[in-house]
């Protein structure tokens, strides 16, 4: 049976054991709301908050609409697996989810990269940090972060599609991805493997390297402050940054850096758990629990909407 025939996919999901199927649906639901509602209440603060207007909040605007299209291209069908019991997915539709999520997670590395430029440029440079980080700059930095994402996914993608199927089409994940369909295809795979792997590393290293680099030379600038404040409020604004870039890059490196992993599906399936459910929750509230600003915002906010509602 190869690809052309090939209408469908099972998943397997994370457990097959019902009670703890109730557990998974409860705890990725809760994850997926807070996640959705902690990003889009960040999205909103940037537009309707004047102080939030800043080189720095149209970035946090812009990743927190990449958290939102990453974890409903993939979570929303898992839940409906398990609430429903059909785990059966389109052989069209599984290849639109692996695009638009991996799309959406390399896009985000290649953003967390232009972030910790922004944050040089503040601390490093900031009397020509408002003609440095101008509009138009932010504008042309986004889209070199979508550019970039497409070029890295699109050749891997391509031998997805070429990729044919013969003895089975269950696939032992909860979403579709790159491994699982590896792991059952029949066709030539060595090439897509290595593909993705080359892929991998040099997005990893590459937006690695600027984030290093960029937080060298702000550690470097931060000491030399002579005021201990001063120091403490330079470290407060980069470190909410500096909390997601390590979540971010440490449950990658783990997947597509560690041979020992892949092969271990269970791991894979915890780890990916971490990086669609957990993580995406955890940011928005470590960027406004970290933030003054970003708290003071969403107080003003809530007044607003209690006197508009009071009236």
């Amino acid at each position: 049976m190869k690809n052309d025939t090939v209408t469908t996919f099972i998943l397997q999901g994370l457990t097959d054991d019902p009670q703890l199927q109730v557990l998974v649906f409860i705890f990725i639901l809760l994850t997926y709301m807070l996640s959705v509602t902690g990003n889009l209440t960040i999205i909103a603060l940037t537009f309707v908050d004047s102080h939030l207007k800043t080189p720095m909040y149209f970035f946090f605007k812009n990743f927190s609409f990449l958290e939102i299209s990453f974890t409903s291209a993939c979570i929303p069908r898992y839940l409906y697996n398990i609430a429903t019991g059909d785990k059966v997915i389109t052989f069209n539709a599984c290849l639109i989810e692996v695009f638009f999520t991996d799309l959406c997670a390399v896009t985000e590395f290649f953003l967390l990269a232009a972030m910790s430029y922004d944050r040089y440029v503040a601390i490093c440079k900031p009397l020509h940090y408002v003609t440095i980080m101008n509009s138009r700059v932010c504008w042309v930095l986004i889209f070199c972060c979508w550019v970039s994402g497409l070029s890295v996914i699109i050749p891997p993608f391509i031998l997805v599609l070429k990729l044919e199927f013969c003895d089975s089409n269950i696939l032992d994940h909860f979403l579709c991805d790159a491994f699982p369909l590896v792991k059952i295809a029949c066709s030539e795979t060595w090439t897509l493997e290595q593909t993705v792997n080359i892929c991998a590393v040099l997005t990893l290293n590459l937006t690695l390297t600027c984030v290093v680099l960029s937080y060298g030379s702000i550690i470097k600038t931060i000491f030399r402050f002579p005021s201990v404040q001063q120091r403490k409020k330079a470290f407060s604004t980069c470190s909410s940054h500096m909390i997601v870039v390590s979540l971010t890059y440490g449950t990658c490196i783990f997947i597509y850096m560690n041979p020992a992993a892949k092969d271990k599906v269970t791991v894979n399936k915890v780890v990916t758990v971490l990086i669609s459910s957990v993580s995406p929750t955890m940011n928005p509230f470590i960027y406004t629990l970290r933030n003054n600003q970003v708290k003071n915002a969403f107080k003003v906010s809530l007044k607003r909407l209690t006197l508009i509602s009071s009236k």
